[in-house]
């Protein structure tokens, strides 16, 4: 099974890249899932303090790569030969997915701050921020759990900072290129 693997800071565009991915043809297993399905069985609203929490309680109790692992039985239930994942929040998050799945190819996506910030105004989910000093608190978190490493870690990378259809573009033809898939 070839598995990609997305990494980003919060806004760079790692859901577009699973939305084309979707279009494609590509399944998608959303590592965040795992933890809105934990506060979900918590009773706890999925707002970035709580996935935040419940993120850094799982790292704290089963490892640094505790949400790869628990990923990995997912992606695996997928009878396909390509899956992509999103939402690698760490270096040894890659590791293990490199160990389990020989066939892993990492992506990086790269926006600047103000580009993040704007984006993450619009986007209008549960757990996204409203100021630039909570969002630079979560970037913090999330480079915590070594992200910046997971960052330097990947194959290709794609900047996101011009139009959403010049994003898709060279999104759609990287995709199809790794993934054998009409683009």
């Amino acid at each position: 099974m070839k598995v990609i693997g997305i990494v980003g800071m919060p806004g760079s565009g790692k859901g577009e890249v699973s939305r084309i991915a979707r279009e494609l043809g590509i399944p998608v297993v959303v590592m965040g899932d795992v933890i809105r399905e934990q506060a979900r069985k918590a009773g706890l609203p999925p707002t970035d303090e709580n996935l935040g929490a419940i993120s850094a309680q799982l790292r704290a109790d089963l490892g640094m790569d505790a949400i790869a692992r628990l990923t990995i039985p997912i992606i695996e239930s997928q009878a396909t030969p390509v899956v992509l994942v999103d939402g690698i929040r760490g270096d040894r998050e890659v590791a293990v997915f490199r160990e389990h799945f020989p066939d892993f190819t990492l992506i990086a996506i790269d926006s600047s701050f103000e580009t993040r910030y704007q984006r993450l105004a619009k986007r209008g989910r549960s757990d996204d921020l409203l100021t630039p000093e909570e969002l630079r608190a979560r970037d913090g978190r999330e480079l915590g759990w070594g992200l910046g490493r997971a960052l330097d870690l990947a194959d290709y990378r794609i900047k996101n900072e011009g139009s959403l259809e010049e994003f898709a573009e060279e999104v759609r033809a990287l995709l199809s290129r790794l993934g054998g898939v009409e683009g």
